[in-house]
């Protein structure tokens, strides 16, 4: 079974109109963050997700605009030297923006610590603390009822071996004290450039199957590598996914073919992608053609 689709808002150029779309394709899932389109992603989303009550959300805390820095400095959660950074994972931070997203969004489902790995990069202790005690406050927030969960979105993070799946489970067994620990979903690129996940989730390992057995919920972003892959598809390739797709909607199909994927994130906006997306994605890939088409690519 292929993945689902979920609206990614990163690239998109209007988002409104990209979570509308996504929205009557059925589209299971919106992924936004506060900082996308200069801090407008969130306020563009919260109509539209009261309209679709039944499609779930998932944010992000970390990164945040210049003027959502400077709000926070206002509010006092932030000191100037921090606002600069434009990265934050201090608890009473994170707190604060989550609540922020909460008023523009309406509600989240699953907030992602974005990209934690941009932490602190170089003290490996000094990060983990820090995630752990971001984890605390999203623990809170869980139990609270005010979020539905949390997870992590890097891009680097489990590439670079900054942390592991392991490492984040047993965070938040250890923020979660003696209850259940609210740790959801790990979202990470994978596409036919980023396609390590691929490979080891089709040897049965990784951080992808690591993560479904741990029962998160795995999110695949940039399955296109920020627009620029179906460029590189030869019409071969192309035809070796499947014959008579676009580039893009068999970058699509190799992507959420990948075994313990459950959501590819796709930016467009128009509805002929939509339908040409879902349509591609009705048939998932077998294991020995994906593994096929990853080797073509690493001799291209």
């Amino acid at each position: 079974m292929s993945a689902v689709l979920g609206l990614g808002t990163y690239k998109a150029r209007d988002v409104e109109a990209a979570a509308r779309t996504a929205c009557a394709a059925d589209a299971a899932w919106v992924d936004t963050a506060p900082n996308y389109q200069n801090g407008q992603a969130h306020a563009a989303l919260g109509p539209v997700l009261a309209d679709h009550p039944q499609v779930k959300v998932t944010t992000k805390t970390g990164f945040f605009t210049p003027q959502q820095g400077q709000a926070a400095v206002a509010a006092g959660v932030l000191q100037e030297e921090q606002a600069r950074a434009g990265h934050c994972l201090a608890p009473r931070f994170v707190r604060w923006q989550v609540e922020q997203s909460l008023a523009e969004l309406g509600r989240a489902d699953i907030v992602f610590l974005h990209n934690p790995e941009h932490a602190t990069p170089h003290q490996a202790n000094a990060r983990m603390r820090m995630m752990w005690e971001a984890f605390v406050v999203l623990e809170e927030l869980a139990h609270s009822g005010r979020i539905g969960g949390y997870g992590v979105a890097t891009w680097s993070g489990i590439e670079s071996g900054a942390f592991t799946v392991r490492d984040l489970l047993a965070l938040a067994r250890y923020a979660a004290g003696q209850g259940q620990h609210h740790l959801m979903a790990l979202q990470m690129p994978v596409s036919l450039v980023k396609d390590t996940p691929i490979r080891q989730a089709l040897d049965g390992r990784g951080p992808l199957v690591q993560a479904r057995a741990a029962g998160l919920t795995t999110f695949a972003s940039a399955p296109l590598h920020g627009g620029a892959l179906p460029d590189l598809l030869t019409p071969e390739l192309v035809d070796l996914i499947r014959p008579g797709l676009s580039p893009a909607a068999a970058c699509l199909l190799a992507a959420a073919s990948t075994p313990s994927l459950d959501t590819v994130l796709l930016s467009a906006s128009s509805s002929p992608h939509w339908i040409e997306a879902g349509h591609a994605l009705a048939l998932p890939l077998e294991a020995s053609r994906l593994k096929e088409v990853l080797d073509v690519c690493a001799t291209g």
